[in-house]
């Protein structure tokens, strides 16, 4: 499967899951391409606006640009939402990494085990669980 492909076909996936866990969620056509800063999905419940960069691997680290960090947290920040790396590994839950919590690197940022273990799922996200971390 070619990778824009597999790139769809994960942002479908996590817009159906947004909508069976209570969110309004959109893929935005054109994210990725367009000359403005904008996200993958954006989704709402009412109470939580969320700005999603899909993301999936096969094995971790991810590393993601400085770039498309910049531009998540500076549409975030108009938009007033919260800006999250969706990330799913296979055969685990999606997991969401806030901005805050990516590992800079020297060439972007970096999202390792500990970060993705420790990192909420939708109903954390959702404000529907709290998962306590030591």
């Amino acid at each position: 499967m070619k990778s824009k492909e597999k790139g769809t076909r994960l942002e479908r996936e996590l817009v159906n899951l947004l909508w069976s866990a209570g969110f309004a969620a959109v893929r935005v056509a054109g994210s990725g391409v367009s000359s403005f800063p904008c996200p993958d999905v954006i989704a709402s419940n009412g109470k939580v606006i969320l700005a999603l960069e899909v993301k999936s691997r096969a094995k971790l680290p991810l590393y993601l640009s400085e770039q498309e960090v910049k531009e998540l947290a500076m549409f975030s920040n108009l938009f007033g939402a919260k800006p999250y790396i969706a990330l799913r590994l296979p055969r685990r839950e999606w997991k969401f990494i806030s901005v805050e919590r990516l590992e800079k690197t020297a060439k972007g940022y970096v999202v390792g085990e500990d970060v993705y273990f420790t990192s909420p799922d939708l109903e954390e996200v959702a404000g529907k669980s709290f998962q306590l971390r030591l």
